[in-house]
């Protein structure tokens, strides 16, 4: 049977585990924490600890950035292992390990799902059920680590799979993740954010839902990715000031169409997915 090991047990790295588990697998994990190590092992979320990582056919690493690429330079695998990061940025990633040759054979994996609360209790065998999943590829990426990839995918019950380039992933993350919690943060700074409770509703809720991110992990993948980052925050600053402008000037007309704009471009997009 093959055994399939997880670095880092939080959300991601413990839901893997957990829906690997209910598939069927052999699942080994690790953590630097060790209540998080023992409950994972009372659970029966994994099967033993994973000490040497020598001794295991795939390895997920559900690791930061900067503690991904760490290992990925310096651990030793198993000749031949598949080796996936589920990191949210990849161009980084997949520099430093083309960077030289390596024994394992590597993909690149973002699994789009979560909640705004972290940690292995946090964690579901179904929290990748009908999800979508990045799979990075390049020239340089095994055939049959793709295919490794997609059977975890099937096991892990994901819905749609997307295959591209690592830069192509970092680009369009940078607005539908990374931007999107960089506004929340922002948003729920207001002064006026304390004292609300009677005057919120849905919308509130969804604005506010995604600051409460794990700073440690977010500003690194932020500035892994700090180009991209920086063209949609100048992009939405641009805007914010079309309709600040408005507003300021009391012009309904010009306010009227952007929003107007913006219902159409959201309809559109909503369109395409369907």
């Amino acid at each position: 049977m093959k055994k399939t090991a997880v670095v880092g047990l939080g959300i991601i790295g413990g839901s893997i585990c957990r829906a690997l588990r209910k598939a069927g697998c052999f699942v080994a994990g690790s953590d630097l924490d060790g209540m998080t190590l023992s409950y994972a092992k009372n659970q029966g979320y994994i099967q033993e600890e994973a000490e040497n990582l020598t001794e295991y056919d795939a390895v997920f690493l559900a690791v930061p950035p900067r503690a991904a690429i760490a290992l990925l330079e310096s651990a030793e695998f198993k000749e031949g292992a598949f080796v996936a990061d589920v990191c949210g940025i990849k161009a980084e990633i997949e520099r430093a390990v083309f960077s030289a040759p390596r024994r394992y054979r590597y993909i690149g994996l973002h699994p789009m799902a979560g909640k705004e609360t972290s940690g292995i209790l946090s964690s579901s065998a179904e929290m990748f059920d009908g999800a979508n999943l990045i799979v990075t590829v390049s020239p340089k990426t095994d055939k049959s680590a793709i295919e490794e990839a997609l059977d975890y995918a099937k096991m892990m019950n994901f819905g749609r799979i997307t295959e591209c380039t690592a830069e192509e992933h970092d680009k369009r993350i940078a607005l539908t993740s990374q931007l999107a919690h960089l506004v929340s943060s922002a948003y729920v700074k207001s002064p006026s954010a304390r004292g609300c409770e009677g005057f919120t509703g849905g919308s509130f809720q969804d604005m506010t839902r995604i600051a409460g991110v794990d700073e440690r992990i977010w500003s690194q993948l932020y500035l892994y990715n700090r180009a991209n980052i920086l063209t949609e925050l100048d992009c939405l600053i641009e805007n914010l000031k079309v309709y600040r402008d408005a507003v300021f000037q009391g012009d309904e007309v010009i306010l009227s169409a952007e929003l107007k704009a913006g219902r159409l471009l959201r309809e559109e997009i909503k369109s395409g997915k369907e």
